[in-house]
Protein backbone atom coordinates (compact mmCIF):
# COMPACT_ATOMS: atom_id res chain seq x y z
CA UNK A 1 0.00 0.00 0.00
CA UNK A 2 3.08 1.72 0.55
CA UNK A 3 3.29 2.52 -3.54
CA UNK A 4 -0.26 3.53 -3.61
CA UNK A 5 -0.14 6.38 -1.00
CA UNK A 6 3.29 7.53 -2.90
CA UNK A 7 1.81 7.59 -6.17
CA UNK A 8 -1.59 9.29 -5.33
CA UNK A 9 0.60 11.84 -3.03
CA UNK A 10 2.61 12.16 -6.26
CA UNK A 11 -0.02 12.32 -8.59
CA UNK A 12 -1.80 15.34 -6.51
CA UNK A 13 0.98 17.17 -5.84
CA UNK A 14 2.63 16.99 -9.37
CA UNK A 15 -0.26 17.84 -11.14
CA UNK A 16 -0.62 21.13 -8.78
CA UNK A 17 2.57 22.47 -9.43
CA UNK A 18 2.70 21.54 -12.62
CA UNK A 19 -0.53 23.38 -13.35
CA UNK A 20 -0.03 26.31 -10.87
CA UNK A 21 3.45 26.52 -12.88
CA UNK A 22 1.89 26.71 -15.86
CA UNK A 23 -0.62 29.23 -15.26
CA UNK A 24 2.02 31.52 -13.02
CA UNK A 25 4.27 31.15 -16.11
CA UNK A 26 1.13 32.51 -18.56
CA UNK A 27 -0.18 35.22 -16.09
CA UNK A 28 3.21 36.28 -15.67
CA UNK A 29 3.76 37.35 -19.02
CA UNK A 30 0.71 38.73 -19.74
CA UNK A 31 1.27 41.15 -16.69
CA UNK A 32 5.09 41.91 -17.74
CA UNK A 33 3.25 42.88 -21.21
CA UNK A 34 0.93 44.95 -19.61
CA UNK A 35 3.38 46.22 -17.29
CA UNK A 36 6.59 46.97 -19.47
CA UNK A 37 4.02 49.80 -21.65
CA UNK A 38 3.02 51.48 -18.68
CA UNK A 39 6.73 51.30 -17.60
CA UNK A 40 8.00 53.01 -20.55
CA UNK A 41 6.06 56.18 -20.09
CA UNK A 42 7.17 56.81 -16.77
CA UNK A 43 10.85 56.32 -17.65
CA UNK A 44 10.05 58.36 -20.75
CA UNK A 45 8.44 61.08 -18.22
CA UNK A 46 11.36 60.66 -15.64
CA UNK A 47 13.88 61.06 -18.56
CA UNK A 48 12.55 64.52 -19.76
CA UNK A 49 11.98 65.66 -15.69
CA UNK A 50 15.66 64.96 -15.50
CA UNK A 51 16.60 66.60 -18.47
CA UNK A 52 14.78 69.77 -17.77
CA UNK A 53 15.81 69.87 -13.78
CA UNK A 54 19.17 69.50 -15.34
CA UNK A 55 18.48 72.66 -16.51
CA UNK A 56 16.97 74.50 -13.81
CA UNK A 57 19.30 76.57 -10.95
CA UNK A 58 19.58 74.27 -7.55
CA UNK A 59 17.20 76.65 -6.04
CA UNK A 60 14.02 76.30 -8.32
CA UNK A 61 14.47 71.97 -7.95
CA UNK A 62 11.86 71.95 -5.10
CA UNK A 63 9.33 74.50 -7.31
CA UNK A 64 9.89 72.31 -10.67
CA UNK A 65 8.72 69.32 -8.73
CA UNK A 66 5.96 70.57 -7.52
CA UNK A 67 4.65 72.17 -11.05
CA UNK A 68 5.24 68.76 -12.12
CA UNK A 69 3.08 67.00 -9.48
CA UNK A 70 0.54 69.64 -9.97
CA UNK A 71 0.54 69.13 -13.56
CA UNK A 72 0.38 65.23 -14.56
CA UNK A 73 -0.79 64.69 -10.92
CA UNK A 74 2.14 61.98 -10.38
CA UNK A 75 4.15 61.60 -6.48
CA UNK A 76 7.34 62.92 -7.25
CA UNK A 77 10.40 63.92 -4.88
CA UNK A 78 13.40 64.94 -5.00
CA UNK A 79 16.39 63.20 -2.57
CA UNK A 80 19.21 63.30 -2.03
CA UNK A 81 21.75 60.89 -3.35
CA UNK A 82 23.00 60.09 0.47
CA UNK A 83 19.74 59.51 1.82
CA UNK A 84 19.15 56.19 -0.26
CA UNK A 85 21.21 53.11 0.35
CA UNK A 86 22.39 51.58 -2.70
CA UNK A 87 24.61 48.39 -3.51
CA UNK A 88 27.20 49.50 -5.78
CA UNK A 89 25.49 47.44 -9.11
CA UNK A 90 22.72 49.60 -8.21
CA UNK A 91 24.31 52.75 -8.18
CA UNK A 92 25.85 52.58 -11.29
CA UNK A 93 22.36 52.25 -12.59
CA UNK A 94 20.91 55.54 -11.52
CA UNK A 95 22.03 57.45 -14.93
CA UNK A 96 20.36 55.25 -17.24
CA UNK A 97 18.28 56.33 -19.52
CA UNK A 98 15.36 55.82 -17.94
CA UNK A 99 16.68 55.56 -14.71
CA UNK A 100 16.43 52.71 -11.67
CA UNK A 101 13.44 50.86 -11.40
CA UNK A 102 12.71 49.46 -7.76
CA UNK A 103 10.05 48.09 -5.74
CA UNK A 104 9.05 48.97 -2.24
CA UNK A 105 5.98 47.39 0.46
CA UNK A 106 4.34 49.97 -0.53
CA UNK A 107 4.76 50.60 -4.60
CA UNK A 108 7.28 50.75 -6.78
CA UNK A 109 9.12 53.65 -7.94
CA UNK A 110 11.65 55.02 -10.21
CA UNK A 111 15.16 56.80 -9.52
CA UNK A 112 17.32 59.26 -11.78
CA UNK A 113 20.34 60.66 -10.99
CA UNK A 114 20.94 64.12 -12.14
CA UNK A 115 23.80 64.90 -13.97
CA UNK A 116 24.48 68.86 -13.58
CA UNK A 117 23.20 68.78 -9.72
CA UNK A 118 24.97 64.72 -9.25
CA UNK A 119 23.85 64.84 -5.12
CA UNK A 120 20.41 65.00 -6.27
CA UNK A 121 17.73 61.75 -7.70
CA UNK A 122 14.70 62.23 -8.77
CA UNK A 123 11.94 59.80 -7.32
CA UNK A 124 8.68 58.74 -9.07
CA UNK A 125 6.26 56.69 -7.28
CA UNK A 126 4.31 54.32 -10.06
CA UNK A 127 0.76 54.04 -9.02
CA UNK A 128 -0.62 50.50 -7.60
CA UNK A 129 -2.20 48.03 -9.56
CA UNK A 130 -5.50 47.25 -9.52
CA UNK A 131 -6.66 44.54 -6.69
CA UNK A 132 -10.40 43.77 -8.44
CA UNK A 133 -11.35 40.39 -9.28
CA UNK A 134 -11.20 40.12 -13.11
CA UNK A 135 -12.75 37.15 -14.95
CA UNK A 136 -9.63 35.81 -15.66
CA UNK A 137 -9.11 34.97 -12.66
CA UNK A 138 -12.36 32.77 -12.28
CA UNK A 139 -10.72 31.20 -15.65
CA UNK A 140 -7.55 30.60 -14.37
CA UNK A 141 -9.48 29.06 -11.35
CA UNK A 142 -11.29 26.62 -13.60
CA UNK A 143 -8.59 25.81 -15.79
CA UNK A 144 -6.49 24.71 -12.61
CA UNK A 145 -8.91 22.84 -10.76
CA UNK A 146 -10.00 21.33 -14.32
CA UNK A 147 -6.44 20.18 -14.84
CA UNK A 148 -6.10 18.39 -11.58
CA UNK A 149 -9.18 16.52 -12.35
CA UNK A 150 -7.87 15.42 -15.55
CA UNK A 151 -4.71 13.94 -13.94
CA UNK A 152 -6.18 12.13 -10.77
CA UNK A 153 -8.58 10.76 -13.63
CA UNK A 154 -5.35 9.81 -15.68
CA UNK A 155 -4.02 8.33 -12.52
CA UNK A 156 -7.12 6.59 -11.52
CA UNK A 157 -7.06 4.36 -14.96
CA UNK A 158 -4.75 2.38 -14.57
CA UNK A 159 -6.44 1.51 -10.86
CA UNK A 160 -9.59 0.71 -12.03
CA UNK A 161 -8.40 -1.64 -14.71
CA UNK A 162 -6.32 -3.67 -12.23
CA UNK A 163 -9.01 -3.27 -9.81
CA UNK A 164 -11.70 -4.52 -12.65
CA UNK A 165 -9.23 -7.24 -13.87
CA UNK A 166 -8.81 -8.59 -9.88
CA UNK A 167 -13.33 -8.23 -9.96
CA UNK A 168 -12.99 -10.43 -13.03
CA UNK A 169 -10.78 -12.94 -11.61
CA UNK A 170 -12.64 -13.16 -8.81
CA UNK A 171 -15.93 -14.04 -10.37
CA UNK A 172 -14.28 -16.67 -12.57
CA UNK A 173 -12.76 -18.60 -9.45
CA UNK A 174 -16.48 -18.39 -7.71
CA UNK A 175 -17.56 -19.55 -10.63
CA UNK A 176 -15.37 -22.53 -10.39
CA UNK A 177 -12.30 -21.75 -13.03
CA UNK A 178 -9.52 -22.56 -10.08
CA UNK A 179 -6.46 -21.70 -12.15
CA UNK A 180 -7.38 -18.19 -12.65
CA UNK A 181 -4.95 -15.74 -11.83
CA UNK A 182 -4.48 -12.11 -11.57
CA UNK A 183 -1.60 -11.49 -14.37
CA UNK A 184 0.73 -9.31 -12.54
CA UNK A 185 2.30 -6.01 -13.79
CA UNK A 186 5.46 -3.95 -12.36
CA UNK A 187 3.56 -0.96 -13.24
CA UNK A 188 0.72 -1.41 -10.63
CA UNK A 189 0.22 0.49 -8.16
CA UNK A 190 -1.67 -2.63 -5.88
CA UNK A 191 0.78 -5.51 -6.79
CA UNK A 192 1.39 -6.52 -3.29
CA UNK A 193 -2.65 -6.66 -2.70
CA UNK A 194 -2.61 -8.79 -6.27
CA UNK A 195 0.13 -11.07 -5.16
CA UNK A 196 -1.59 -12.48 -1.77
CA UNK A 197 -5.00 -12.66 -4.15
CA UNK A 198 -3.18 -15.04 -6.32
CA UNK A 199 -1.75 -16.84 -3.07
CA UNK A 200 -5.09 -17.44 -1.61
CA UNK A 201 -6.59 -18.46 -5.05
CA UNK A 202 -3.84 -20.78 -5.42
CA UNK A 203 -4.08 -22.15 -1.53
CA UNK A 204 -7.99 -22.41 -2.18
CA UNK A 205 -7.35 -24.37 -5.64
CA UNK A 206 -5.05 -26.41 -3.70
CA UNK A 207 -7.88 -26.90 -0.58
CA UNK A 208 -10.22 -27.86 -2.87
CA UNK A 209 -8.13 -30.31 -5.12
CA UNK A 210 -6.67 -32.34 -1.76
CA UNK A 211 -9.70 -32.54 -0.77
CA UNK A 212 -11.27 -34.09 -3.77
CA UNK A 213 -8.31 -36.56 -3.57
CA UNK A 214 -9.29 -37.00 -0.14
CA UNK A 215 -12.93 -38.23 -0.77
CA UNK A 216 -11.96 -39.73 -3.72
CA UNK A 217 -9.59 -42.42 -2.11
CA UNK A 218 -11.52 -42.36 1.79
CA UNK A 219 -14.90 -44.00 -0.78
CA UNK A 220 -12.34 -45.88 -2.45
CA UNK A 221 -10.69 -47.39 -0.04
CA UNK A 222 -13.45 -47.82 2.63
CA UNK A 223 -15.15 -50.25 0.01
CA UNK A 224 -13.14 -52.99 0.94
CA UNK A 225 -13.18 -53.20 4.61
CA UNK A 226 -17.19 -52.60 4.24
CA UNK A 227 -17.31 -55.61 2.10
CA UNK A 228 -15.37 -57.42 4.68
CA UNK A 229 -17.60 -56.59 7.57
CA UNK A 230 -20.50 -57.32 5.43
CA UNK A 231 -19.23 -60.83 4.77
CA UNK A 232 -17.88 -61.42 7.97
CA UNK A 233 -21.14 -60.42 9.49
CA UNK A 234 -23.69 -62.69 6.93
CA UNK A 235 -20.69 -65.45 7.80
CA UNK A 236 -21.28 -65.63 11.35
CA UNK A 237 -25.20 -65.22 11.07
CA UNK A 238 -25.01 -68.33 8.82
CA UNK A 239 -22.67 -70.41 10.85
CA UNK A 240 -23.67 -72.37 14.14
CA UNK A 241 -19.76 -72.92 15.22
CA UNK A 242 -19.21 -71.09 18.11
CA UNK A 243 -14.76 -71.16 17.01
CA UNK A 244 -15.73 -69.78 13.37
CA UNK A 245 -18.44 -67.05 15.27
CA UNK A 246 -15.15 -66.39 16.93
CA UNK A 247 -12.70 -65.66 14.17
CA UNK A 248 -15.51 -63.87 11.96
CA UNK A 249 -15.88 -61.24 14.68
CA UNK A 250 -11.65 -60.90 15.13
CA UNK A 251 -11.44 -60.70 11.31
CA UNK A 252 -14.07 -57.46 11.92
CA UNK A 253 -12.41 -56.59 14.36
CA UNK A 254 -9.29 -55.99 12.61
CA UNK A 255 -10.94 -54.57 9.36
CA UNK A 256 -12.61 -51.89 11.67
CA UNK A 257 -9.42 -51.17 13.35
CA UNK A 258 -8.06 -50.60 10.16
CA UNK A 259 -10.63 -48.50 9.03
CA UNK A 260 -10.68 -46.18 12.49
CA UNK A 261 -6.84 -46.11 11.48
CA UNK A 262 -7.42 -44.74 7.70
CA UNK A 263 -10.35 -42.57 8.77
CA UNK A 264 -8.35 -40.81 11.87
CA UNK A 265 -5.18 -40.38 9.46
CA UNK A 266 -7.48 -38.75 6.94
CA UNK A 267 -9.14 -36.47 9.00
CA UNK A 268 -6.28 -35.36 10.41
CA UNK A 269 -4.46 -35.02 6.99
CA UNK A 270 -8.09 -33.05 5.47
CA UNK A 271 -7.94 -30.97 9.08
CA UNK A 272 -3.92 -30.27 8.91
CA UNK A 273 -4.82 -26.81 7.25
CA UNK A 274 -6.50 -24.84 9.93
CA UNK A 275 -3.23 -25.68 11.60
CA UNK A 276 -1.40 -23.72 9.67
CA UNK A 277 -2.88 -20.11 10.84
CA UNK A 278 -1.37 -21.34 14.50
CA UNK A 279 2.00 -21.89 14.11
CA UNK A 280 4.05 -21.17 16.96
CA UNK A 281 7.23 -19.63 15.12
CA UNK A 282 10.18 -19.25 17.38
CA UNK A 283 14.05 -18.69 16.51
CA UNK A 284 15.64 -22.22 16.37
CA UNK A 285 19.03 -23.48 16.42
CA UNK A 286 19.60 -25.91 13.46
CA UNK A 287 22.49 -27.54 15.02
CA UNK A 288 21.09 -28.50 18.27
CA UNK A 289 17.52 -29.15 16.59
CA UNK A 290 18.81 -31.64 14.05
CA UNK A 291 21.01 -33.37 17.10
CA UNK A 292 17.58 -33.92 19.08
CA UNK A 293 15.73 -35.66 15.98
CA UNK A 294 18.45 -37.62 15.19
CA UNK A 295 18.94 -39.01 18.29
CA UNK A 296 15.30 -39.73 18.85
CA UNK A 297 15.09 -41.85 15.63
CA UNK A 298 18.12 -43.75 16.80
CA UNK A 299 15.84 -46.76 17.65
CA UNK A 300 14.40 -46.77 14.94
CA UNK A 301 17.13 -46.83 12.68
CA UNK A 302 18.71 -49.58 14.64
CA UNK A 303 15.39 -51.70 13.97
CA UNK A 304 16.55 -51.85 10.05
CA UNK A 305 20.46 -51.71 10.76
CA UNK A 306 20.49 -48.57 9.57
CA UNK A 307 23.16 -45.87 10.76
CA UNK A 308 22.32 -42.06 11.25
CA UNK A 309 24.72 -39.68 10.14
CA UNK A 310 24.15 -36.09 11.11
CA UNK A 311 26.99 -33.82 9.69
CA UNK A 312 26.83 -30.09 11.95
CA UNK A 313 27.95 -26.96 10.28
CA UNK A 314 31.01 -24.44 12.35
CA UNK A 315 28.71 -22.01 12.46
CA UNK A 316 25.71 -22.22 14.24
CA UNK A 317 22.74 -21.47 12.00
CA UNK A 318 19.16 -19.62 13.55
CA UNK A 319 15.82 -20.21 11.07
CA UNK A 320 12.27 -18.83 12.33
CA UNK A 321 9.95 -21.71 12.78
CA UNK A 322 7.74 -23.85 13.90
CA UNK A 323 9.53 -26.76 16.30
CA UNK A 324 6.65 -29.34 16.23
CA UNK A 325 5.71 -28.96 12.64
CA UNK A 326 9.15 -29.04 11.40
CA UNK A 327 10.21 -32.06 13.53
CA UNK A 328 7.37 -33.79 12.55
CA UNK A 329 8.22 -33.08 8.65
CA UNK A 330 12.19 -33.87 9.49
CA UNK A 331 11.05 -37.76 11.19
CA UNK A 332 9.26 -38.68 8.14
CA UNK A 333 11.94 -38.07 5.71
CA UNK A 334 14.27 -39.87 8.53
CA UNK A 335 11.81 -42.24 8.92
CA UNK A 336 11.27 -43.01 5.00
CA UNK A 337 14.97 -42.81 4.31
CA UNK A 338 15.76 -45.64 7.13
CA UNK A 339 13.22 -47.76 5.29
CA UNK A 340 14.94 -47.75 1.86
CA UNK A 341 18.21 -47.35 2.98
CA UNK A 342 20.97 -50.11 2.50
CA UNK A 343 23.11 -49.20 5.45
CA UNK A 344 23.82 -45.20 6.06
CA UNK A 345 21.21 -42.45 5.84
CA UNK A 346 22.60 -38.79 5.98
CA UNK A 347 21.83 -35.80 7.11
CA UNK A 348 23.42 -32.07 6.29
CA UNK A 349 23.23 -28.72 6.38
CA UNK A 350 23.99 -26.15 3.73
CA UNK A 351 23.93 -21.88 4.01
CA UNK A 352 23.05 -20.25 0.91
CA UNK A 353 21.99 -16.50 0.27
CA UNK A 354 18.93 -15.74 3.32
CA UNK A 355 18.14 -19.94 2.76
CA UNK A 356 18.93 -22.65 5.12
CA UNK A 357 18.96 -26.28 3.44
CA UNK A 358 18.13 -29.16 5.88
CA UNK A 359 19.31 -32.93 3.15
CA UNK A 360 18.36 -35.83 4.16
CA UNK A 361 20.08 -38.47 2.06
CA UNK A 362 20.20 -42.31 1.67
CA UNK A 363 22.38 -44.87 -0.22
CA UNK A 364 19.04 -47.28 -1.13
CA UNK A 365 17.72 -47.79 -4.90
CA UNK A 366 16.49 -44.11 -5.28
CA UNK A 367 13.30 -42.57 -6.92
CA UNK A 368 12.51 -43.25 -10.57
CA UNK A 369 12.71 -40.28 -12.75
CA UNK A 370 9.65 -40.02 -13.89
CA UNK A 371 8.10 -39.77 -10.39
CA UNK A 372 10.17 -37.01 -9.18
CA UNK A 373 6.93 -34.48 -9.73
CA UNK A 374 4.67 -36.38 -8.12
CA UNK A 375 5.26 -38.02 -4.98
CA UNK A 376 4.14 -34.80 -2.60
CA UNK A 377 0.93 -35.29 -3.80
CA UNK A 378 -1.57 -36.81 -1.26
CA UNK A 379 -1.88 -40.76 -1.42
CA UNK A 380 0.96 -41.59 -4.04
CA UNK A 381 2.44 -44.59 -3.12
CA UNK A 382 5.48 -45.95 -5.26
CA UNK A 383 6.56 -48.74 -3.51
CA UNK A 384 3.26 -51.11 -3.59
CA UNK A 385 4.77 -53.42 -1.21
CA UNK A 386 4.01 -50.68 1.70
CA UNK A 387 0.07 -51.57 1.25
CA UNK A 388 -2.36 -49.52 3.71
CA UNK A 389 -3.25 -52.53 5.52
CA UNK A 390 0.12 -51.86 6.99
CA UNK A 391 -0.76 -48.16 7.98
CA UNK A 392 0.72 -47.00 4.92
CA UNK A 393 -1.81 -44.33 3.36
CA UNK A 394 0.85 -41.91 1.25
CA UNK A 395 0.37 -38.63 3.16
CA UNK A 396 3.80 -38.67 4.56
CA UNK A 397 5.65 -36.52 2.05
CA UNK A 398 2.46 -34.43 1.23
CA UNK A 399 2.46 -33.61 4.85
CA UNK A 400 6.22 -32.40 4.13
CA UNK A 401 4.82 -30.11 1.61
CA UNK A 402 2.18 -28.69 3.18
CA UNK A 403 4.42 -27.57 6.55
CA UNK A 404 7.01 -26.42 4.05
CA UNK A 405 4.17 -24.41 2.68
CA UNK A 406 3.52 -23.04 5.62
CA UNK A 407 6.87 -21.99 6.68
CA UNK A 408 6.97 -19.91 3.17
CA UNK A 409 9.77 -22.75 2.04
CA UNK A 410 10.16 -25.65 -0.23
CA UNK A 411 10.80 -29.68 -0.69
CA UNK A 412 12.73 -30.68 -3.34
CA UNK A 413 13.70 -34.51 -4.27
CA UNK A 414 16.39 -35.91 -7.03
CA UNK A 415 18.71 -39.05 -6.62
CA UNK A 416 22.08 -38.34 -4.92
CA UNK A 417 24.82 -39.13 -7.04
CA UNK A 418 26.74 -38.72 -4.29
CA UNK A 419 25.68 -41.50 -2.13
CA UNK A 420 23.33 -43.35 -4.95
CA UNK A 421 19.80 -43.15 -3.11
CA UNK A 422 16.83 -40.87 -2.49
CA UNK A 423 17.73 -36.76 -1.33
CA UNK A 424 15.51 -34.64 -0.21
CA UNK A 425 16.31 -31.17 0.60
CA UNK A 426 13.89 -28.72 2.80
CA UNK A 427 14.91 -25.56 2.06
CA UNK A 428 13.83 -22.73 5.13
CA UNK A 429 13.61 -18.55 4.66
CA UNK A 430 15.77 -16.87 6.87
CA UNK A 431 14.26 -13.33 7.51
Amino acid sequence: MRRLYLSIIIAVIGSLFLISWGLDTLVERHIEEEDSSDIVVYKKLIEGLSNELNKTPLSLLQQKITDFEQNYQIDTTIERVNNIALPQSLTSQLTQPGGLLLASEANPYLLKQLSTHAEYLIQIHLPNESTEAQPVDIILTTMLYFGVCCIIILWLLPLTRRLYLLTSVAEKIGEGDLKQRVPLSKYSYIRPFENSFNQMAGQIEKLINDNKILARSLSHDIRTPMSCLRFGVEAALDTNDIDKKNNYINRMESELTRMEEMTSVFLEYAGMERQGFNLKKEPVAINEFLTNVTHELQSLAQQYNIELIFTATDKELTAQLDPYWCQRAIQNLISNATQYAKSSVYISIKERTNVIDISICDDGKGIPENKLDVIFDPFVKLDTNRSREHGHFGLGLAICNKIMDWHQGRISAKNSVHYGGASFTLSFPVK
